[in-house]
């Protein structure tokens, strides 16, 4: 921080804190050498430009002042090589994000991906396991997120229904920002992967800011998050489905499954633009894996083929994709490698 503004300093001081970062400050004298070039993010009083004027031109230098009416502002902002103007106290709450993204070091967020079933029973938790499994076993940071308290609980698909960690009812307050480091270092581990589940007790109402704060936490350290979703829509899935890149719906090869499937498909087309088909066998009565998606109406991601030997593997405690071999985990594979390829945008 640089600044002569002992009020403009206090108020800093105070959104540094919220944001849980301790910042380097040059009230009325020149920056540390080196501490302009090095630091993650620099804010400069409207005050105190001359200060750093002809400092080297680098990213992440915020202008912070409060009167948006003042031409002097805009032309300080130039001088300086700020890439925004925060005007106090409107601009409070975005200048406390970026000064956490700075403090965790956030980078590109997470590929994230979300998993329905397009009836009841179609396998969609099994792949949600499956996708996250395998891409933990690929060495990414992943987490895994359970948004439908009605199904069995994905802690309990993985084994780790014992593991001690936090929650989604101890996330149902959430308000603002949660730390993304903070939440992944809470949550229960297993498979090498990060699990928010619920635990065995009442079904809780999760709101939808709580949705919006732990979503966004787990996307900001970038890597892997697929997300169980719920065939239902309610404002706190709406919440997830908007920061999702990708939705996978899976769908049995039977005509009420796909019927029942377009609903699904209709409600969640609302809010999430990338919506594929997996297609899921037995494929009989004329029904290929294109007919699936083109009668639900949506583009095809795949399909899974019956796979004889999973029921008995899960029984038995094997993680779905746990074994990196059959059909299930070659298409959570090939699937992974062309989203991460594409940053997020898998081609049709």
């Amino acid at each position: 921080m640089v600044t002569e503004d002992g009020a403009l300093l206090d108020d800093l001081l105070r959104l540094c804190a919220a944001a849980g970062a301790e910042p380097e400050v040059a009230f009325g004298v020149r920056p540390v050498p080196g501490s302009w070039e090095c630091a993650p993010l620099v804010l400069v009083g409207a005050d105190d430009t001359r200060r750093v004027s002809g400092s080297a031109r680098r990213r992440g230098v915020l202008l912070v002042g409060r009167d948006p009416d003042d031409p002097e502002v805009w032309r300080h902002a130039v001088d300086v090589g700020a890439e925004h103007v925060a005007v106090l106290p409107d601009a409070e709450t975005w200048l406390v994000d970026r000064i956490a993204d700075a403090a965790e070091g956030a980078g590109e967020p997470a590929l994230t991906i979300g998993v329905a079933g397009g009836r009841g029973g179609a396998g969609a938790s099994t792949l949600a396991c499956a996708l996250a499994v395998t891409a933990a076993r690929s060495g990414r940071r992943t987490m895994l997120v359970d948004a439908d308290p009605l199904g069995g609980g994905l802690d309990v698909l993985l084994g780790a229904e014992r593991v001690g960690g936090l929650r989604w009812p101890d996330l149902a307050e959430s308000r603002g920002r949660v730390n993304s480091g903070a939440l992944e270092e809470s949550l229960p581990r297993s498979h090498a992967l990060s699990v928010l589940s619920w635990d065995r007790g009442d079904t809780v109402v999760i709101p939808p800011q709580a949705m919006r704060s732990v979503m966004g936490a787990a996307r900001r350290r970038g890597g892997v998050v697929v997300v169980d979703l719920p065939r239902r829509m309610d404002e706190a899935v709406a919440e997830a489905l908007a920061q999702i890149d990708v939705g996978l719906l899976v769908v049995p090869a039977e005509l009420r499954a796909v019927a029942a499937a377009g609903r699904v498909a209709s409600r969640m087309g609302m809010v999430l633009r990338d919506l594929r088909v997996v297609a899921r066998g037995p494929f009989g009565s004329g029904l290929t894996d294109e007919t699936v998606a083109e009668l639900v109406g949506l583009p095809l991601a795949g399909e899974l083929p019956p796979e004889p030997g999973l029921p008995a593997a899960l029984e038995g405690g094997e993680a779905p994709g746990g074994s990196g071999r059959g059909p299930l985990a070659g298409f959570c594979s090939a699937f992974l490698t062309a989203a991460l390829a594409g940053g997020g945008s898998v081609a049709a």
